[in-house]
């Protein structure tokens, strides 16, 4: 029976994710997706108003310069609107006929918004792609040279789709002959025109934060989906019949929660809604997307269903190979997305456990050796087997929580303490860091200042939510120590800032922290080097050349590339392989091709030209023999993250403190 439609004024209904066949008995709250269980939820029209990213930091900060794309999105003909879902749907041999997606979201939070539409514009060019943010600041970063999020090879994708490129001819001995790349037209745009881009998409992506509720029901553990509420009231309002796609990662029900509400708000109209989680691992975001390990696709097991999930599969059919486009049931699909992150963040906590017992039996043992010796079996394999200090992210901590909530409103207790063991071993080994940072300068750091290298929660991202860091700077605080210097190279001064005020600390311990913008005013006359992320900056600079020629990948030969140079238009994946041949010839990493528009220039007063220098800065990489005549005794190097060469350190003069590493 279809649900009356409200006016202005009529009040939400409550949607479940636990309806009664997916519980042995009822759940304790009435709703786990209610208004009434997420704080600040918004009326229908206030999603439009006011951001629904709430009380989320920006990634990075607003970019100081912006440029100017050449399309807009009033430049756009409107004969390739949408076509009713019906119509649509016995269409969907192919995605062809897909002439427009929206994404609604442009950060990195959970669904990674930004990059993902990057990706899908860069090998989808005659689809048009729009992402809409309410955050005008961000919006403006992905318009300028300075992306909000640092990712390598992002800017050049986003580029390719957002500016378009010129015409362009590639000689190369062996190929036969010149091959021409014909100029490719604009197809990304970022904006804050929410209402336009919904309603002319076809399929419609729901990009925004899920992050764990702070008060109220469910507090701690419980995901607040009230911005995804609010997000698709709004695509409810303003669709025109589409497929809506969940990106962001989500309580298991919430795709039926979106259905649920698309349905009361628009009876009449025929939706799909779909789940398509990322994967994708922040620093390493491009590539993942680029060469995933699977795409995953949750849809009703309904005929219109599995035609909408074949329509967002021949989308990614694009550039993904057919084989790694996995199929399964909605819910299937979102706890899939759960379980993947706590099982990745059980293996971390795995080793992280065993390198306590290395640092305690006393004979030497050596985590990275017990790490190496583990990877060879097939059954495990290598990755997530490095210790550290612990894991930390957006991610993988609140969709444990998420998933160990689910379990215990499943009534499943010694299943949600099987997945919370995992969060205190993580807690457990941070809070050991600092302990032992602590006993190592004899049980006091009254007087002393401690440099810390690394703020980020990991290497080649700026990303700096809930990083390892601020909570072993927050212990290491509270004992006192004459100041605590911080250094990260990839990260923003204020973004660092920002993350310590939020572990709410008091003021004078606050004050006792100070952000550096090099490594050398953060280690002179320290007493003690902690590192906390594996930047290669931390290395040493005479580390740094080996090891990276060491982690090579095979190059492309001529013989190898596989070109129709019959072809009317080369795919950007074989664009992508021709650009790795021209770039071993002519070493022209950015752009080999020489098929980039250029960027507009920044003002000379623009900061984050400097941030960027610095990230890519391989000259800045820390001379340790100069920090040796930098540093107080005792020259402690607490290494949390394994990076840095022991022996050679301790030659220096330094007495190095590795993680799982036997006395």
């Amino acid at each position: 029976m279809s649900l009356p439609r409200p006016d202005a004024e009529a009040p939400l209904p409550s949607f479940s994710f636990l309806d009664n066949h997916l519980v042995r008995s009822p759940p304790s709250s009435q709703s786990v997706a209610s208004s009434a269980a997420s704080p600040g939820t918004a009326s229908p029209d206030a999603w439009i108003a006011k951001s629904w990213t709430r009380g989320t930091p920006d990634t990075s900060p607003p970019s100081s310069g912006s440029g100017s794309p050449n399309l807009k999105p009033s430049q756009q003909p409107n004969d390739a609107g949408p076509l009713c879902m019906k119509e649509s749907l016995n269409l969907a041999q192919d995605a062809s006929y897909v002439k427009s997606i929206c994404f609604v979201g442009a950060g990195f939070v959970g669904a990674a918004g930004g990059p993902t539409a990057a990706v899908i514009a860069y090998h989808n060019p005659h689809i048009l792609v729009h992402v809409v943010d309410l955050n005008e600041h961000r919006v403006a970063a992905w318009n300028s040279r300075h992306l909000p999020i640092h990712e390598e090879g992002l800017l050049k994708v986003v580029r390719t789709a957002r500016d378009g490129t010129v015409d362009t001819t590639v000689t190369l001995p062996g190929l036969g002959r010149p091959v021409q790349l014909e100029a490719r037209q604009p197809n990304l745009v970022f904006s804050t025109r929410v209402v336009e881009a919904i309603s002319g998409a076809q399929i419609i992506f729901i990009c925004v934060n899920t992050p764990t509720k702070t008060h109220g029901l469910g507090a701690g553990s419980m995901a607040d989906v009230s911005a995804i509420e609010s997000a698709t009231r709004t695509v409810a309002k303003h669709a025109r019949g589409s497929i809506i796609v969940e990106k962001s990662t989500v309580p298991c029900g919430t795709a039926r929660m979106i259905q649920d509400i698309l349905h009361y708000h628009r009876p009449e109209t025929r939706f799909e809604v779909l789940s398509s989680p990322e994967f994708l691992a922040e620093g390493t975001a491009v590539r993942d997307l680029m060469h995933p390990d699977r795409i995953l696709i949750g849809s009703a097991q309904t005929r219109s269903g599995r035609r909408a999930a074949s329509v967002l599969r021949d989308v990614y059919a694009a550039w993904v190979p057919d084989e790694r486009i996995v199929t399964v049931n909605t819910f299937s699909s979102e706890l899939a997305k759960l379980v993947a992150n706590a099982m990745l963040a059980q293996r971390i906590s795995s080793i992280n456990a065993v390198s306590a017992m290395c640092e305690e039996i006393g004979l030497g043992a050596d985590v990275e050796d017990v790490g190496l010796a583990i990877g060879k079996d097939n059954r495990l394999g290598p990755m997530f087997l490095r210790a550290g200090v612990g894991f930390g992210g957006s991610c993988f901590e609140k969709d444990i929580l998420s998933l160990a909530y689910l379990a215990n409103e499943l009534h499943l207790e010694v299943v949600a303490e099987y997945w919370l063991s995992i969060l205190r071993i993580n807690e457990y080994q941070r809070q050991r860091f600092a302990n032992n940072v602590v006993r190592g300068l004899n049980g006091s750091l009254r007087g002393k200042k401690i440099a810390v290298l690394g703020f980020a929660f990991k290497d080649g991202t700026n990303d700096t939510r809930n990083s390892i860091a601020v909570h072993i700077i927050r212990d290491l605080v509270e004992e006192v120590p004459r100041e605590i210097a911080v250094f990260d190279p990839g990260c923003a001064i204020d973004d660092i800032l920002e993350e310590a005020r939020n572990a709410k600390m008091d003021q004078d311990l606050l004050e006792r922290i100070t952000i550096c913008s090099g490594w050398r005013d953060a280690v002179r006359g320290a007493s003690a080097v902690c590192i906390l992320t594996p930047w290669k900056h931390f290395q040493g600079y005479q580390a740094m050349g080996p090891k990276r020629a060491a982690q090579g990948t095979s190059k492309p030969t001529k013989g190898s590339l596989s070109l129709n140079l019959c072809e009317d238009r080369l795919t950007e994946m074989k664009v992508m392989a021709l650009e790795d041949l021209v770039r071993q010839e002519n070493s022209l990493p950015e752009d080999p091709l020489e098929r980039l528009k250029p960027l507009a220039p920044c003002p000379s007063e623009c900061l984050q030209c400097g941030v960027d220098n610095v990230r890519g800065c391989d000259g800045d990489a820390v001379n340790w023999a100069e920090v040796a005549g930098m540093m107080q005794e005792p020259r402690l190097v607490f290494d949390g993250r394994n990076v840095v060469d022991a022996v050679e350190l301790e030659r220096l003069g330094f007495r190095v403190r590795g993680v799982g590493k036997g006395p």
